[in-house]
């Protein structure tokens, strides 16, 4: 790790020396200038973490050079040195930016004290800024896939309330997505630095949640032994994300009500109340005024987590980001197995986008994931679909027949959608094996070669049609 540079710009070369000397056996790279215009000059173009600047030069004003370096080097933490009689300017130095002031004459002590404030000062904004920076990327729109307009206007509600402290209620099914939205929220808002606490609130029991909500003292309930922070608390001055409100009982919906309307809560068993500043982003798969009318759901509650709602909408409303979640989520796991699958067939591609897919995006997720470790080919066809997909797709039974016309026509549908689908994987199969050769793919499966043409031009298919359903990745991350 390089040593933090340091520049020293006073007229007075015995306290360039001395500072240089001193902070030099804490392993500080000082370098020193006598000028005001010598040394805004080397701030503006060096690498400097700190400049102790001292207010009286012979050239230029230090609040002048303090001036132009906030404007031109904002990075670079800035110490006034100045004497017992200006101390008033120095107080002013800092209202424009600088960190701290040193009044002459002082001792070591206090000019290393001062510089290592400093110096950590700027290491800890440097970090908290990378860490924000680092969640905006990760939690960015752009790592949300899709462009149905729909999600775009999802995009723009966000961009809008993020930056505020309004609760945000997310509606949508089960497997939309809804904790990575709350996180975008968070990660785009004034509290994108502090913490982002998620629970769901179907997981514990009335008795379990109202402590892991608000904490419990010592000795609150059997096998309370010490003290326990509830979530509100660890979330206090960032974001909590509260999964599945709608399974709130009433006794913790009043609770939460009242730490929603004033910041306080109660441990359980203290006598004593708390406070906590925390932004609330709810989410439910439930219609919370249908609760609230058959008396399952506080109407205050209600109206006090739906200040804006974000209504996200299930994926088979929104069919034509499909594709591009198929193609993320296939080169994720491939990447992740370290196998290589190119891509879908066109009925392959097909039947995905047309499943119904009640589990949404979770769903898709998982069938891609399992379809990547199970595949041994680079093309995911209607029959791999068939043989590994957990939800294998078939028609519903027909009702039996009461004529023979009726009968006729099951028996054409049948040809035409299930045993054609069959047929034509049967053709690309045999044509992938003989890498696109008809003559050999023919004598291969054991037909005549014109027979084997003649069913090929039926489905529409040639030898350079075999790879035509590998789409483009258009995946956003």
């Amino acid at each position: 790790m390089q040593p933090n540079r340091i520049l020293v710009i006073d007229d007075e070369a015995v306290i360039c020396d001395a500072c240089r000397l001193a902070l030099s056996d804490y392993g500080f790279a000082v370098d020193t200038c006598l000028s005001g215009g010598q040394g805004l000059a080397m701030l503006i173009d060096g690498q400097y973490d700190l400049a102790l600047l001292d207010m009286k030069l012979p050239d230029l004003d230090g609040l002048s050079i303090l001036q132009t370096i906030k404007k031109e080097r904002p990075e670079v933490y800035v110490i006034i040195i100045t004497g017992y009689s200006s101390v008033e300017n120095a107080v002013e130095a800092m209202k424009l930016g600088a960190f701290d002031y040193l009044a002459k004459p002082f001792i070591e002590d206090e000019l290393v004290l001062a510089v290592k404030r400093a110096i950590e000062s700027k290491r800890l904004k440097e970090e908290n800024l990378a860490l924000r920076s680092q969640l905006s990327e990760r939690y960015d729109f752009g790592n949300i896939i899709g462009e149905n307009p729909g999600i775009i206007k999802i995009f723009d509600q966000i961009q809008k309330v993020a930056p505020t402290d309004s609760t945000v209620l997310l509606c949508g099914e089960s497997g939309t997505g809804k904790e990575l939205f709350a996180r975008a929220i968070h990660a785009h808002s004034k509290r994108a630095s502090r913490q982002f606490v998620a629970m769901d609130c179907s997981t514990f029991s009335s008795s379990l949640l109202e402590s892991e909500l608000f904490g419990h003292v010592k000795g609150a309930f059997t096998g309370a032994i010490n003290y326990k922070a509830g979530i509100f608390e660890v979330a206090d001055h960032g974001s909590l994300f509260l999964d599945e409100v709608a399974n709130l009982d009433l006794d913790i919906q009043s609770k939460l009500l009242r730490v929603m309307e004033s910041g306080e809560f109660k441990p359980v068993g203290a006598s004593m109340l708390k406070k906590a500043d925390v932004r609330v982003i709810a989410a439910t798969n439930q219609d919370l005024k249908s609760l609230v009318d058959e008396g399952r759901f506080r109407e205050d509650l209600y109206y006090r987590l739906s200040v804006f709602p974000v209504f996200i909408p299930p994926l088979r409303d929104r069919k034509d980001d499909i594709p591009r979640l198929l193609y993320h989520f296939l080169k994720l796991y491939c990447r992740q197995t370290a196998k290589r699958v190119d891509g879908f067939t066109d009925d392959a591609l097909e039947m995905l986008v047309n499943h119904n897919w009640p589990g949404n995006v979770r769903q898709l997720k998982n069938v891609v994931e399992r379809l990547v470790i199970l595949s041994d080919q680079r093309i995911l066809d209607y029959q791999s679909l068939a043989d590994f997909w957990e939800v294998r797709p078939h028609a519903s039974r027909p009702a039996v027949p009461e004529t023979l016309a009726e009968l006729k026509a099951i028996k054409r549908d049948w040809l035409e959608n299930q045993f054609g689908q069959i047929e034509k994987t049967f053709l690309q199969r045999a044509l992938t094996a003989a890498d696109g050769n008809i003559t050999r793919a023919a004598r291969q499966v054991g037909m005549q070669r014109s027979n084997f043409s003649a069913l090929m031009k039926k489905h529409g298919l040639t030898p350079n049609s075999l790879h035509s359903g590998v789409a483009g990745q258009n995946s956003i991350k």
